[in-house]
């Protein structure tokens, strides 16, 4: 038998029904079995919870019947969410408990007096009605603190398919809403949506044997498998597209409660809401945008959608779903390139701020968007595989968009900046490196919405070179000219290096949290004011010298300065790896460290951030780095003897650069985070003989790339791989 499917939902049930009835008592009256929640729906998944509720007229030895029909159940090892209430009772707890009141809206009779059941069917359904408007404000707070608890479900690679916003719980208050006359909630999209997150639900229980709403990584396969998709991805995809449909419906049901509360409250003989102009051809109607009546004719324009919806989100006010509708089916296809009205909408709607994100995923809904960019479907939904990133790729693209208008006013051409903010990750998803992938992709896209051509090439650039700055900025050493050298050339002008600048930005802000650090923002600052000075002037930094405090200090030398840790100590082998294992035993992560040799006197200059956020003990530290100066190895014995539990997933990597710096060649570690990684990979290095001249740390999420720039000689063929062996035992173990 066939265990997902509305079909195999119904069979369950109606087996529960067959056995519940079987546990009541033949002749009771005055007392029923009521179902409600997937029960009383007939929507019983594999391993779903009972929720009963045993109504009576206040008959003696309820209690005892009760526990007649509770105990088999729990025997059963079933789960059992009970109740026992007269008709009165019930509806009093509805009163006061709007998810009480929305559960007696799925209620169904199981067992005994079918009338009392009817009754309380009844009257719980004309009281929802009654009541449903004045309880919209509790029903409001409950469903955002759950989605406060659960996020998106749209945007989450392991989202709660039932809790989280846009899954299955929401549906019910759709189904709520509805049943009160408050809008037109369950169409056919939201169903066949409500029934695609069933059949998943249904999926995840049986490949996890038990009761589990949250989509874990690791049973994404089996449960594509399942409900009959190719692979995981695509089982993201489209839990996302129907999650994204429930928040829409969601959030056009609570307007239209507003709606009507508004007209509620509007005092008699006050007449319909006004229309008020907002742009050309849209006006607003009772907090809603629709189309001006001009705007309706045979031959409509083809930048009408465009422009409507630019309005939409300049204004932050909803596009009424009737015209949404009417645009999707009437207005004619965009010509190639765009007329100017278009090109000029889209600028407006990108650089909307707030507005966007959510005119953008109304239009999305309707199919407006792909008649704008045939490309938009490859990329919707597309998840990103990165804890880092807290959207799929299409919205990241509106928000990276939406983001970049904070920063419009700092560059010479905000229009080139919003779009390439929008299209610098549309090579996602498509074989090679995105960055490359998607520069004609997007160019191709800036041709046809009418762009120039020396425009268009300056999108391409943007989005060849959208993660340079970022690159090299936590990558490289700024005070090599040979860094400053190949990015300046790589831009080109300073008008290209100031739109980097803000994309980058951009970028981080629209990716997540862990994307951007004030340390981050310092490098990038610092990168871009010396590439500004060498396109304006030509000049070019030099190497940095130690400093001179540490060429004096009597030794070992201590020196802490807020976010600086500066060293100095006699020469030896293992100064680098011993410092990072100190600093990491205080809780703190090296950003860049800096070494220098004059002549038996070697120092070290780190910087660094707290791990957890809380500064280190300075005296404590202090005193630990000078035992470790002294040759301590007490300090970080623990460390190298601690087990590390990396993470599963991609093996460490090695990569080797060469003419990137004046004097070294530089060795990229790309690897899982772990406690004390910089630690191991120093000390594999001045195991293998390497000499560091200067390091620099990237951390994105749960990864890291760790450039160490090597100077000396050993570093031909034999003596690479005797360094990538070392530090590749060193990243993959403790």
């Amino acid at each position: 038998m066939e265990q997902i499917g509305a079909a195999a939902r119904s069979s369950r049930a109606a087996a529960f029904d067959t056995w519940l009835a079987t546990l009541f008592p033949a002749a009771v009256p005055g007392v029923s079995l009521i179902a409600v929640g997937g029960l009383g729906r007939r929507e019983v998944a594999p391993f779903s919870d009972l929720d009963l509720v045993l109504v009576h007229t206040g008959v003696v030895g309820v209690d005892e019947l009760a526990s007649q029909i509770w105990y088999p159940i729990w025997d059963a090892k079933l789960k059992l969410d009970h109740s026992v209430r007269t008709v009165d009772e019930a509806l009093s707890v509805a009163a006061e408990d709007v998810k009480a009141a929305l559960g007696l809206l799925d209620a169904r009779h199981v067992a005994g007096d079918r009338a009392l059941s009817a009754r309380l069917i009844g009257e719980s359904a004309d009281q929802w009605r009654r009541t449903a408007v004045r309880s919209l404000d509790a029903l409001r707070d409950v469903t955002r603190t759950r989605w406060k608890a659960h996020g998106e479900l749209a945007f989450l690679l392991e989202g709660d398919v039932k809790e989280a916003a846009g899954g299955l719980r929401d549906v019910t208050i759709l189904r709520g809403m509805g049943r009160a006359g408050i809008a037109d909630t369950m169409r056919p999209a939201v169903r066949a949506a409500n029934l695609r997150l069933l059949d998943v639900r249904d999926a995840l229980h049986l490949a996890v044997g038990r009761r589990v709403d949250r989509l874990v990584a690791q049973e994404r396969r089996s449960v594509a498998y399942a409900v009959g998709l190719d692979d995981g991805d695509a089982l993201l995809r489209r839990v996302s597209g129907d999650a994204r449909t429930i928040a829409h419906a969601v959030d056009d049901a609570w307007r239209a409660a507003e709606r009507l509360r508004g007209g509620r409250r509007r005092p008699l003989g006050a007449g319909a809401p006004v229309r008020r102009p907002v742009a050309r051809d849209v006006v607003e109607h009772d907090g809603e945008l629709v189309l001006a009546r001009t705007a309706i004719g045979p031959r409509p324009d083809p930048s009408l959608s465009l422009r409507v919806a630019a309005a939409a989100a300049v204004a932050q006010l909803p596009i009424a779903r009737a015209t949404c509708e009417w645009l999707a089916t009437y207005c004619p296809p965009l010509p190639a390139p765009w007329p100017e009205a278009a090109r000029s909408a889209l600028i407006t709607l990108l650089g909307a701020g707030p507005g966007l994100p959510a005119t953008w995923e109304t239009c999305d809904r309707y199919g407006l968007v792909d008649g704008w960019l045939p490309e938009w479907a490859r990329m919707r939904s597309l998840p990103q595989h990165n804890a880092v990133h807290r959207y799929t790729l299409d919205r990241h693209l509106v928000q990276a968009a939406s983001e970049a208008t904070a920063f419009a006013r700092e560059v010479d051409r905000p229009d080139l900046l919003l779009l390439a903010a929008f299209l610098h990750d549309v090579g996602k998803g498509l074989p090679g490196d995105h960055s490359t992938v998607g520069a004609p992709i997007a160019a191709a896209i800036a041709e046809r919405i009418g762009y120039p051509p020396d425009e268009v090439e300056t999108i391409a650039r943007l989005v060849r070179l959208h993660l340079l700055l970022p690159e090299v900025a936590t990558r490289r050493d700024l005070s090599d000219p040979v860094t400053i050298r190949r990015v300046a050339d790589a831009v080109g002008d300073p008008l290209t290096l100031d739109l980097l600048h803000a994309l980058a930005r951009a970028d981080a802000t629209a990716t997540g949290p862990a994307a951007w650090s004030d340390w981050k923002g310092r490098l990038i600052r610092e990168l871009v004011g010396r590439v500004h000075t060498a396109l304006d002037t030509g000049a070019l930094p030099r190497l940095a010298s130690p400093d001179p405090a540490l060429l004096d200090a009597p030794l070992p030398a201590v020196h802490l300065d807020g976010d600086r840790v500066a060293v100095a100590a006699a020469d030896r082998r293992g100064l680098l790896a011993a410092v990072a294992g100190c600093l990491s035993m205080h809780r703190l992560d090296v950003i860049s460290a800096d070494v220098t040799t004059v002549g038996e006197r070697a120092m070290l200059e780190v910087r660094v951030q707290p791990r957890y956020g809380t500064p280190a003990d300075p005296i404590a530290l202090t005193a630990d780095l000078r035992r470790v100066l002294n040759g301590d190895v007490s300090v970080t014995q623990r460390l190298r003897g601690r087990a590390v539990q990396t993470r599963t997933g991609a093996a460490p990597k090695v990569v080797w650069h060469r003419e990137v710096a004046t004097d070294a060649v530089v060795l990229e570690v790309r690897a899982a985070d772990s406690s004390g990684l910089l630690y191991r990979l120093a000390s594999a290095l001045e195991d293998a003989g390497a000499s560091v001249r200067a390091a620099r740390i990237s951390t994105l999420g749960g990864d890291v790339v760790d450039a160490f720039y090597l100077v000396g000689d050993g570093f031909d063929e034999a003596g690479r791989e005797k360094v990538e062996a070392a530090v590749l035992a060193a990243a993959a173990h403790a």
